[in-house]
């Protein structure tokens, strides 16, 4: 079977960036599982999966636009320090949520300081251009209950919300 839009897909992966360091891996782990063509990945992964079929291995340059996305200076924030008072331990690295007029949105601490803190809004990879080495390892159809939902459901697809 071959990957096509709506197939549940599993695989194995490494994720290096443009000096070749290793981000993320899942070798030796659990497989990961998406529903194909919804958006479950990164849309530039997304689309060279497309017909390949299990036990295909192949790697990948994925362009930040199609990553991540590009960094946005826009979504860098100063703060006052005292407009954060709930946060009283704040350290660089740290993710802060804080709501919006477009929902909830997720904020890395970059730096810190005795009056500011800054908060960057784009995702810790953004701007980076991503290097995949794949391996697929299942393709199956996606059941009525997971394509409802959104999301692969667990061995067997069974899934309680």
């Amino acid at each position: 079977m071959k990957v096509e839009n709506q197939k549940v897909v599993g695989i194995e992966y490494t994720l290096k960036n443009h000096a070749g360091e290793v981000i993320d891996s899942n070798e030796g782990e659990d497989i990961l599982h998406f529903i194909q063509g919804i958006g479950n990945i990164v849309p530039g992964l997304e689309k060279a999966m497309h017909g390949k079929a299990a036990g295909d291995r192949f790697e990948v340059l994925v362009k930040a636009a199609e990553g991540y996305g590009v960094y946005d200076e826009k979504l860098v924030r100063r703060v006052p320090r005292e407009k954060l008072k709930g946060l009283a331990n704040v350290k660089k690295g740290m993710m802060v949520r804080s709501e919006s007029p477009d929902g909830e949105q997720v904020f890395t601490v970059t730096h810190v300081t005795d009056t500011e803190i800054k908060l960057d809004g784009n995702h810790p990879l953004a701007g980076q251009d991503l290097f995949f080495a794949i391996r697929v390892a299942e393709v199956r159809d996606a059941t009525k209950e997971e394509l409802a939902h959104g999301h692969v459901h667990g061995p067997g697809g069974h899934h309680h919300h």
